[in-house]
């Protein structure tokens, strides 16, 4: 019962009909012009950006309410972890779809949606209306935009959840799925349109193109800057720890002893010398090595958004804009490719450090032993300096990137356009006025 009140009052608060209200306080009916659709981009199609903006913040507002509510209320302990936020996101979220105050004739849920992510997500929320400017930005789509920030939100949902389909996190991760399942439907006549090439685009305005241009600037900024800290911290990193290791036992701090193990002579050339770094570098790599999924993760999502927005700049004919293109393209490959090789390197390490006790535990069969490690280590090696290498060549394609920021383009001037015909409900107030 107490379950079933509070997805009912979540919906009563999801289905406040913002846009109609808002739209309505400005004389104008929203289910009878544009798209007839309560959300916030009719709301601005007919009325305003100023009043689209407002209603996609109230929109966004009605579905974080009720899951912050949900939230202090006590989880019953025969349920999994956040089903009364979840309840209550999904109850305010169809509220909005279908309200009961008007018919049940609503929006199509991307405000609300966000708003309920941004409680129970807020990273991966965060992420996605990311996705969702970057889009408009570059395409001027909004229901592409939505589209893409829905499918972008579940998949970070189960790329960097640990076990997105556990006991604790399954509820958040089918609604994940349900919402942005229930967006695409409510969007099957806007991806008709797309393919069709009739969708209606916003107007080409100077702060989309100034978005854009932000966007594009803070990606590989970030982009760079996340490359060469992880470069510059991994390397102190191992060297930090193989300086510790060089110490003798009884200089050694007591968190950090030395395994007899690696205190004596290498058994070949092929071996660190003195043995003891060994230590060292199995220490540096297990710092640095849980670090590198989000390292290549911020890495290729960067690299997308820098290049989604410079793709919308090379179709202008000049040679810098095409360059930049090129090499955010190049940069990205990079990225991806290294990534690759460092799954490869992460299982070569294995059989690297395995062959490698073998041989210095060994009491007998030392030379077979010594030369399998070797080997292993041979591999690991060569498969690790690629990598280090592709590291190197991304980072200097991004700083080149990042010079040539310095010359974005400007905003194309276009023809004066013949002004719009009077919409419905203004010549409707405009014969008022005059009788």
């Amino acid at each position: 019962m107490e379950v079933l009140l509070l997805a009912g009052i979540a919906y009563l608060i999801g289905a406040i009909p913002f846009g109609y209200l808002v739209a309505r306080a400005r004389g104008v009916d929203v289910l009878r012009q544009g798209s007839g659709n309560i959300g916030a981009t009719n709301v601005a199609r007919v009325v305003g950006p100023r009043w689209g903006v407002l209603v996609f913040l109230l929109d966004a507002a009605k579905g974080a309410l009720p899951v912050l509510l949900a939230g202090q209320l006590a989880q019953p302990p025969e349920l999994p972890p956040d089903t009364l936020r979840v309840t209550a996101g999904i109850a305010a979220f169809l509220g909005h779809l279908f309200p009961l105050y008007l018919g049940f004739r609503g929006g199509k849920g991307v405000a609300t949606g966000a708003g309920v992510v941004l409680v129970l997500l807020p990273g991966p929320a965060v992420a996605a209306l990311l996705v969702w400017a970057t889009v408009l930005a570059c395409t001027r789509y909004v229901s592409l935009a939505s589209l893409l920030a829905a499918l972008a939100l579940c998949g970070l949902r189960l790329l960097f959840a640990a076990e997105p389909w556990s006991w604790g996190q399954c509820v958040v991760t089918l609604f994940c799925l349900l919402g942005a399942s229930l967006i695409v439907v409510r969007h099957a006549s806007n991806v008709r349109r797309l393919l069709l090439g009739t969708e209606h685009r916003v107007k080409d305005a100077p702060g989309l193109f100034l978005l854009a241009k932000t966007i594009h600037v803070l990606a590989l900024g970030l982009w760079f800057g996340t490359a060469a800290f992880f470069t510059l911290t991994g390397a102190l990193v191992f060297r930090h720890f193989e300086e510790i290791s060089r110490k003798p036992a009884e200089e050694r701090p007591s968190w950090f002893p030395l395994p007899k193990l690696y205190d004596q002579p290498p058994p070949s050339a092929r071996f660190r010398d003195p043995l003891r770094l060994e230590q060292g570098s199995r220490a540096g790599g297990a710092a640095v090595g849980p670090l590198f999924p989000w390292y290549y993760g911020v890495q290729a999502a960067c690299g997308l958004l820098a290049l989604a927005t410079a793709l919308t700049w090379a179709g202008r004919g000049e040679k810098t804009h095409r360059l930049r293109a090129a090499l955010l393209l190049a940069a990205l490959l990079t990225v991806g490719l290294g990534w690759w090789l460092e799954r490869v390197v992460h299982d070569l390490r294995e059989p690297r450090n395995a062959s490698t006790e073998r041989a210095l535990a060994a009491t007998s069969e030392k030379a077979e032993r010594v030369a399998e490690a070797e080997v292993a280590r041979a591999t690991f090696g060569r498969w690790h300096t690629y990598s280090l290498l592709l590291n190197f060549l991304a980072l200097a394609l991004v700083m080149v990137a990042m010079a040539l920021a310095a010359q974005l383009p400007g905003p194309v001037a276009r023809p004066a356009e013949a002004p719009e015909a009077p919409r419905d409900w203004e010549t409707a107030s405009a014969a008022k006025s005059a009788l």
